[in-house]
């Protein structure tokens, strides 16, 4: 596997998981329907600024292990790959639902951030994700590790930027699509979780035969 074609399948996960609608994206909705676009705008901001911080918490993680024990590096590139697996199983067996989106519970657009960051940074699952999934696209044999954590945490933040970000400016609609929407929201777990499971079978092959 090419150095592109790693951050093709990076990307295409992230993309995935960013989409399923989930608690960020209802603050997010919270924020830009009862406060407005700027509201919407400012949480999008929040959360983006802990998921900088969680690839931060990966890019280090995965530094120490392959400075420190390289020899577990590749078992938890497997354990990883499998631990994806049944994220994507999850998915496509979940019946994810938005049945409303409430207030927004933040007064201001700087509380709104503030709130933002503190639920994305709070979120336990999110740090045994990025333990999971970093081992799988942050590899030593593509170069030191530096540039390519810098270039992860920028697709991160720009996707993260672009799905939140539209959602802010696109509330209404957004509201529409996806609250009380069943089969919607089901079909966007089910998809994400189908990309889980290519990207799982991929990595982990690449574990198994390099």
């Amino acid at each position: 596997m090419t150095y592109t074609q790693n951050l093709w399948l990076f990307f295409t996960l992230l993309f995935g998981i960013i989409v399923v609608p989930g608690m960020d994206m209802v603050f997010v909705l919270a924020n830009a329907l009862t406060r407005g676009r700027r509201a919407g705008l400012a949480a999008t901001a929040g959360i983006t600024a802990g998921g900088l911080l969680h690839s931060l918490y990966g890019a280090v993680g995965v530094g120490l292990l392959a400075s420190l024990m390289p020899v577990v590096f590749r078992p938890l590139l497997l354990a990883g790959a499998l631990y994806m697996a049944w994220i994507g199983i999850t998915l496509m067996r979940s019946t994810i639902t938005i049945d409303a989106v409430g207030t927004a519970g933040a007064g201001t657009s700087r509380e709104a951030f503030r709130r933002g960051f503190l639920t994305c940074l709070m979120n336990p699952k999110a740090y045994l994700f990025m333990l999971a999934i970093y081992p799988q696209f942050l590899r030593p044999e593509f170069g030191p590790l530096t540039p390519q954590a810098v270039v992860m945490a920028a697709m991160t933040t720009a996707t993260q930027l672009a799905v939140y970000g539209g959602l802010a400016l696109a509330a209404g609609r957004a509201r529409t699509l996806l609250v009380g929407n069943r089969a919607a929201t089901m079909a966007i777990a089910r998809g994400a979780g189908l990309l889980l499971l290519c990207v799982s079978a991929a990595t982990f092959w690449e574990g198994v035969t390099a």
